[in-house]
């Protein structure tokens, strides 16, 4: 088996656990942090909010630090620093005796991970430009599968074996991908002895600023549009349902459907990119997903719900592939850690940002305005990605991607 394709079986492994560790705890904070003591119904809300928030937030904050520490260092002691670091703590946030040791726990864990972005420079370094687009396409299918059926896999896990098992079993994974890692990830790095750049010298020696930036934004919003409904899912499935029975189930299976499509489809359209052009595929992907969300606010039982957000994976697909595709091809390989880093950090703010907007959304207007309002960003960006984007691409790709070897070359 070739080393890049043995590098991304376990680094996908590694990116799922670490998705669905990050938001498995989502379906079960509110009832974990009642059996911590906490009584009040506002105050069990404000603390689950703090609490699944600040991990992102936090995460946004140290993502281009670990991705520094990672051009300097090596991306394989990265992802074995972030998987062993996440696998003690995520295991001890089980023995938490109160709420504020939870929070703190949960504050650890978005300073020590940044597994995924180690893995996507990992893969992108590593991997030859003839399959490069399918192995980041593959692999992204880890993390948004991870993240999307993490609150599912949490829920089942809590209603079977107890909240605190669902902490000790994610933390038993990511010790697993800490092992997966340290045997059989293989890394030719060589060390540059130099004084590491500073963010400003960084940015400067990007050669396609604006055009990064508009990637930087586009993942922003495409991980807040994945995110709004996370909050409200299972309230707006208990809505459909009328039943009031096997709620949870139902509504796992709802977040199921977005990460099998997304599964199916991300390889697939990351082959796509590699012959057509990442910039094509994530325009036809974000008219989709902006469309694909109007329908969702007027279905009529859960399982219209399901089939739809099936096909938003499916969409989903073409989508953070093509802006990690994008970035790696305009960046010089030397500052690909960095670069992203600051891209994580804009999707951990998405995250977060996302979640928020969805439940205030859902608690001003109702819960079927938050898909209108995510279709209307979703289109908006379908937009500016076309004039920013799609068209500079259109006209100068190979000018604008021969730049960045130049650079990195040093001609």
């Amino acid at each position: 088996m070739p080393i890049w394709k043995r590098n991304l079986i376990v680094c996908w492994f590694g990116v799922f656990v670490t998705g669905a560790g990050m938001s498995q705890i989502a379906p079960v904070l509110p009832l974990y942090i009642k059996q911590l003591g906490v009584g009040d119904a506002s105050s069990i809300a404000r603390f689950s909010g703090i609490a699944f928030g600040i991990t992102y937030v936090i995460s946004a904050l140290f993502s281009p630090v670990w991705g520094l520490a990672a051009d300097k260092f090596g991306r394989k002691p990265m992802l074995l620093r972030a998987s062993l670091g996440m696998a003690i703590i995520i295991g001890s946030m089980g023995f938490a005796r109160n709420v504020y040791v939870l929070i703190g726990l949960r504050l650890l864990q978005g300073a020590v991970t940044g597994y995924g972005t180690a893995c996507t420079t990992l893969i992108a370094t590593q991997t030859d430009k003839e399959h490069a687009g399918y192995a980041l396409g593959t692999l992204s299918t880890g993390s948004i599968a991870g993240s999307l059926l993490g609150p599912a896999i949490g829920g089942f896990i809590a209603e079977n074996l107890g909240l605190q098992n669902t902490f000790f079993l994610t933390g038993a994974l990511m010790l697993t991908a800490f092992a997966l890692t340290a045997l059989f990830v293989r890394e030719s790095f060589v060390r540059e002895e130099k004084r590491a750049l500073r963010l400003q010298e960084v940015w400067s020696s990007v050669p396609e600023k604006s055009l990064t930036v508009t990637l930087f934004v586009s993942f922003f919003v495409l991980t807040a549009a994945l995110y709004t409904v996370e909050p409200v899912m299972t309230v707006y499935v208990d809505q459909l349902s009328g039943s009031g029975s096997h709620i949870a189930l139902i509504a796992g299976l709802t977040f199921s459907a977005s990460g099998l499509a997304n599964i199916l489809a991300a390889p697939r359209l990351g082959r796509l990119s590699d012959r057509i052009g990442a910039h094509k595929v994530i325009l036809a992907a974000l008219i989709a997903a902006g469309l694909i969300f109007i329908p969702q606010a007027l279905v009529q039982n859960p399982w219209q719900l399901m089939g739809l957000r099936f096909l938003l994976g499916l969409a989903a697909g073409g989508l953070i592939p093509s802006v990690n595709i994008l970035v790696k091809k305009i960046t010089p390989s030397s500052l690909t850690g960095r670069v992203f880093g600051l891209n994580m950090s804009a999707g951990y703010l998405g995250i977060f940002a996302g979640s928020v907007l969805g439940g205030q959304v859902a608690a001003w207007f109702g819960i079927r305005y938050v898909f209108f309002i995510t279709s209307s960003l979703l289109l908006i960006n379908a937009v500016w990605v076309y004039f920013k984007v799609y068209k500079t691409l259109h006209i100068n790709e190979l000018a604008i991607y021969s730049k960045a070897d130049e650079q990195e070359l040093g001609i």
